[in-house]
């Protein structure tokens, strides 16, 4: 929010029990009176500039995934022109300069007191736009010009990153053709280019129900596949895609696997995690078809994602494949799977893209 311009100057990741949280709050309230008198709409501030620096600020503090569909979302509803492959365009190659867990080794409080993201914005210097508009009158290049760095070992300088490269990767293929995400700095370099047979699980209970088999059909080199925990398939499209390795697995002294899935996960999660898969499995994806023993291939460098299943094999199976039904077939459930859109799209209601600021034409009462 603060790397967008909507969110006071230093705002992002103030500790919950420091008092400065009190004080923020009051000159958040005071600033909004001050914005409406001035007619500041989100709509002047949240520009593309705005949103390009959005996800350069995230590759250099190796943010969450779920900026990605929080971003697409915003840019939906406000009409502005912003996909997935700005993402990659714009994030994937930027250093990641906060040693900030689950990339690094600190914690949201270490990061505050050694300047928080005012002093990240300063050392970008012009790898943003520095003359991008922020929620205060000024520009998030005139609320971070005197910012200091306390800690160089939490906030690294550009010449000596975290990691070279800490955007989000967008990946590509015929078991994405819409795009997936993995986030490489929270991810195995040595998984970051793997082949492996598919383990499948149809859903959310199926992974629950088999994980901890001790018959499981798996080892280190397989990949984990889990369907229909996108945006339809799971109302919400919960966060499991970090799903856990099985105990099998895991008495062997693995630590990580490469697991694909459609839905989310936390930003503090860490593993090499294929998320957002679109189209998602209950909306028709070829994650939909996917079965166990398939080869997958993950090549993030080349920003790739294959199934090794032919074309002709893959129609054969989707002519064979039946849709879930909804989770409810009335209600708010009902409306939001009729209407949410996919991952790539941002997760929205599709009756709200473009609609940001539409007039209140009378009182309710």
């Amino acid at each position: 929010v603060e790397s967008l311009g909507i969110g006071m100057p230093g705002s992002a990741a103030i500790p919950a029990v420091d008092a400065r949280r009190n004080v923020l709050a009051h000159m958040a309230g005071k600033r909004i009176v001050e914005a409406v008198r001035e007619d500041l709409t989100m709509s002047k501030i949240l520009t593309r500039k705005a949103f390009e620096n959005a996800v350069r600020i995230v590759g250099a503090i190796g943010g969450s995934t779920n900026a990605v569909v929080h971003l697409l979302a915003l840019a939906g509803r406000l009409g502005v022109d912003f996909s997935l492959d700005d993402w990659d365009r714009l994030g994937y190659d930027m250093p990641c300069l906060v040693n900030l867990m689950p990339s690094g080794k600190y914690l949201m409080e270490d990061f505050y007191y050694a300047g928080g993201l005012p002093a990240v914005i300063r050392e970008l210097d012009d790898l943003i736009h520095q003359d991008a508009p922020t929620v205060n009158g000024k520009t998030i290049g005139e609320n971070s010009a005197e910012a200091e760095c306390h800690n160089r070992e939490v906030i690294r300088p550009l010449d000596n990153p975290l990691t070279e490269r800490g955007g989000l990767a967008v990946l590509r293929g015929n078991l994405c053709p819409n795009g997936a995400i993995i986030k490489p700095s929270a991810a195995s370099p040595d998984l970051m280019v793997h082949r492996g047979r598919a383990v499948v699980f149809e859903n959310i209970e199926d992974l629950h129900i088999r994980i901890e088999d001790p018959d499981l059909d798996i080892d280190a080199t397989c990949i984990m596949v889990l369907k229909n925990c996108g945006p339809k398939g799971y109302p919400g499209m919960a966060e499991v895609g970090n799903m856990p390795l099985p105990p099998k697995v895991l008495k062997q002294g693995i630590t990580d696997m490469v697991r694909i899935s459609d839905a989310r996960m936390s930003g503090t999660a860490y593993g090499t995690v294929v998320l957002h898969t679109a189209p998602e499995a209950a909306a028709g994806g070829t994650l939909a078809l996917v079965q166990n023993g398939d080869m997958i291939e993950l090549n993030v460098p080349e920003r790739r994602l294959h199934l090794d299943v032919s074309d002709e094999e893959l129609a054969r199976r989707r002519a064979l494949w039946t849709p879930p039904g909804p989770p409810m077939d009335r209600g708010y459930c009902r409306l939001y799977v009729d209407h949410v859109l996919q991952a790539d799209q941002g997760v929205d209601f599709d009756f709200l893209v473009g609609k940001s600021g539409a007039a209140v034409a009378r009182n309710a009462h």
